[in-house]
């Protein structure tokens, strides 16, 4: 079996890019993938610095974040566009994930996993522009991403107030980019 995680790279309530991330997992569960959905919200760690891991180590929060990594073969990820790039809350999460424990192979929570990128924005270019330093971010770290991606422009009129995607071309374009990462990560497993 297929086992992604799906989140955002966003803090804010009713994340437009939480939403597009649970619309795309629903593609991949409807393939037959066990789909974890989490907030980067659960697992906040203060801004990596080398000095207080030498003294406290990897915060609970972020230990808990790398673990679900682990326990995944890919992720489906959403990014916000802050300045043309990713949110620090995203950069800083992965950081974290990054620090080698002992019993560790370097990078164990990366290599050779899968991601498949999204973004959005109220904005006619939908986040376009995040999703190339993403790309280059998380290949860098031994991801294998996939060569789909989505960029949903002027997504504040295609989500409910519940959060939820009700546009039924972008539910569509969603569910087909779950179910290309289902394929991409057996593929790659």
């Amino acid at each position: 079996m297929c086992k992604l995680l799906a989140f955002s790279g966003s803090l804010r309530k009713q994340s437009f890019n939480q939403s597009i991330v649970e619309c795309a997992a629903q593609g991949a569960k409807d393939v037959g993938a066990e789909v974890t959905i989490v907030s980067l919200n659960d697992y906040i760690a203060p801004l990596f610095n080398e000095d207080d891991e030498a003294v406290s180590g990897i915060p609970k929060g972020a230990k808990a974040f790398k673990q679900l990594l682990m326990e995944h073969d890919g992720f489906l990820i959403a990014s916000p566009e802050y300045n043309s790039s990713f949110s620090a809350a995203f950069k800083n999460a992965i950081d974290w994930a990054s620090r080698m424990e002992q019993g560790e192979k370097p990078l164990q929570a990366f290599r050779n996993k899968t991601a498949t990128l999204m973004a959005c924005s109220p904005g006619a270019l939908g986040g376009m522009r995040v999703l190339v330093p993403t790309r280059m971010l998380l290949g860098n770290l031994g991801i294998h991403v996939h060569p789909s991606q989505q960029a949903i422009g002027k997504v504040s009129s295609l989500i409910n107030e519940k959060g939820q995607v009700i546009d039924e071309k972008t539910i569509e374009k969603l569910h087909v980019l779950g179910a290309q990462s289902v394929a991409y990560t057996k593929a790659l497993k």
